[in-house]
């Protein structure tokens, strides 16, 4: 079929990476972003920007708001008839369903708390399955308030799932499709390599003067050279963490009755009881608990905070507390759990070390999901995510603008497509997250279902810039440049400034105040990553302005040329 290997590579490489580059736009982006998620739901909902605050008291604070909580409404109408088993009478009311266990958990960069409670199913269809309505609540930490927790938190609550999951939920859907583009990306990562032979000095050129279709193939190339290893990673990493919950979930499908069985032996080897007693107790300090905690924890070298806690089977004799710690100063994800029971606070189990096996998973795991304490890693996790953006960019514009005149001369419409998908996908689902941050500056903060206002003003944005895409895509039928592609950038530039200005009057926390005056760098590092997003897109629109304008000026020229000789031909 081809005439060498390099040729059938070249052909893998360019179809696969074109038909789900477009996923991997969108993967590659919102995990840019989603490394500062909680600095951008500290930007999107101003009552929580305050310090990050360490876990508090559990028993003056923590404890009798846990214990006032009611099942949240929607949880129960939703899945309370999936779980409950009719045969056996009607379903518990909603206010009447037991609480069976507590928890709460913080991060370094998350100022507010967030505790939730599981409420129990008494007369559930599967008594070894996970049978419980939530109910969860945002506090602050520093007065055990309640924080609303109604406002959608752009970058935790959206920008990160549609990161991995595409907002498909169906069936998990979105997950399926990334895990698919992810394995693709490993074989377009191979093949370019396979391909392009002189990869050390790919590394070095770059000839942005060149016409645009060499330059836009050095840009491609130097990127991805550039950001290899880092692309190879995080395709590789986001394959492992979800394989065994998603792609290869044997435990849970297969090998389920074989699963449960392991999950009872091992409670039973570690002393923690699977299930309830049914003899009511009650539950020592679980503030005294944390001080034990943290004593050992200091006395195996590894002093530090408390990330989690966890209380299971609540008002029970059976009941024990899991006490976690925050692993932020390591990049894996190991908590070194401490289990006490409740009633007494004597020492169930203390975690030993991991296996060879699973510490390499957790650290695999911790360098994706990166939870660690460390801002210039960060920074260089957003630089190669926005490495692989651009990667992807160029790929698309070369694909293009190697076939748009061939295309054009047969009266072919495939550049045109794909050039208006482009657009869509490359400067679209820019305008989109902008929309949206906008759109949280303008709609009222007690607004009801604000976030999903929000949300329908990102989908409807998208899906304006798609239209507005394809509506002035003709020019690309006729081998001319696309004029989206200005347009666009012109309005990411004017977005951006808009959030900026917004931020600032409508919360008074404008860069004097969050860089000077009362510093506080969450929001000061999303105002200026916005600023430079609207100098970088109004750069790059008054370059493709010029692009334009020349592409006129030559097309003028051509035609001009083709109708003197049609002239002299008729003479």
């Amino acid at each position: 079929m081809f005439a060498s290997f390099r040729l059938s590579m070249a052909w893998v490489h360019t179809w696969f990476g074109l038909v789900l580059g477009f996923v991997l736009m969108v993967v590659f982006f919102f995990g840019s972003l989603s490394v500062f998620d909680r600095e951008i739901d500290r930007w999107a909902i101003p009552q929580t920007r305050f310090e990050a605050q360490t876990m508090p008291s559990f028993d003056r604070m923590l404890l009798p708001i846990l214990r006032q909580a009611q099942p949240d409404a929607a949880d129960y109408a939703a899945n309370m008839p999936l779980l409950h088993d009719a045969s056996k009478g009607p379903m518990t009311p909603r206010l009447a369903l037991p609480a069976d266990e507590f928890w709460a958990y913080t991060t370094h960069r998350d100022p507010v708390l967030l505790i939730g409670v599981g409420f129990s199913v008494p007369q559930p269809k599967d008594p070894a399955g996970h049978n419980h309505i939530h109910a969860r609540l945002t506090v602050d930490p520093r007065n055990g308030s309640l924080v609303p927790d109604d406002q959608l938190k752009i970058g935790s609550g959206f920008f990160y799932p549609l990161h991995y999951s595409l907002h498909l939920n169906w069936k998990n859907l979105g997950v399926w499709v990334v895990g698919l583009a992810a394995l693709i990306m490993l074989a377009a990562l191979v093949t370019g390599v396979i391909m392009h032979r002189k990869v050390f000095r790919e590394f070095f050129t770059f000839r942005p003067r060149k016409h645009l279709q060499r330059s836009t193939l050095d840009l491609h190339n130097l990127t991805g050279v550039v950001a290899l290893p880092f692309h190879f990673f995080f395709a590789l990493t986001g394959l492992v963490i979800f394989a065994s919950h998603y792609y290869l979930p044997v435990a849970e499908t297969q090998l389920k009755p074989l699963h449960d069985r392991h999950e009872v032996i091992e409670a039973q080897a570690k002393g923690l009881p699977h299930e309830r007693a049914g003899v009511p107790a009650g539950m020592a300090s679980v503030d005294a608990m944390v001080a034990e905690a943290q004593r050992r924890w200091a006395a195996r070298d590894m002093a530090g905070e408390v990330g989690f806690v966890m209380i299971h089977h609540v008002g029970d004799a059976n009941s024990y507390v899991s006490i976690y710690r925050a692993g932020s100063d390591r990049v894996a994800l190991v908590g070194e759990g401490i289990h006490f029971k409740a009633s007494t606070g004597t020492v169930l189990h203390e975690e030993p070390p991991r296996s060879a096996v699973a510490e390499v998973h957790e650290f695999l795991s911790g360098l994706h999901l990166q939870h660690f304490e460390h801002w210039m890693l960060r920074w260089l996790y957003v630089l190669g995510g926005l490495l692989g953006c651009v990667c992807i960019a160029t790929g698309f514009i070369f694909f293009v603008e190697k076939r748009k005149q061939q295309h054009a001369r047969a009266g072919r419409q495939g550049s045109r497509v794909v050039d208006a998908l482009a657009v869509a996908t490359v400067t679209g689902i820019v305008v989109a997250a902008l929309a949206m941050l906008v759109a949280n500056r303008l709609l009222p903060a007690d607004l009801a279902g604000k976030g999903t206002w929000e949300q329908g003003v990102f989908w409807a944005a998208w899906a304006l810039a798609l239209l507005h895409a394809a509506v002035l895509s003709a020019p690309v039928a006729q081998a001319r440049p696309h004029p989206a592609w200005q347009q666009q950038c012109w309005l990411i530039a004017g977005l951006a400034l808009a959030a900026v200005v917004l931020n600032a009057v409508t919360t008074g926390d404008h860069l004097l105040q969050t860089l000077w005056w009362k510093p506080y760098w969450p929001v000061a590092g999303v105002d200026l990553s916005l600023l430079m997003t609207a100098g970088v897109a109004a750069a790059a629109a008054r370059r493709l302005g010029r692009g334009q304008q020349a592409a006129r000026i030559a097309h003028a020229r051509d035609g001009t040329s083709l109708a003197v000789q049609e002239e002299v031909r008729h003479a």
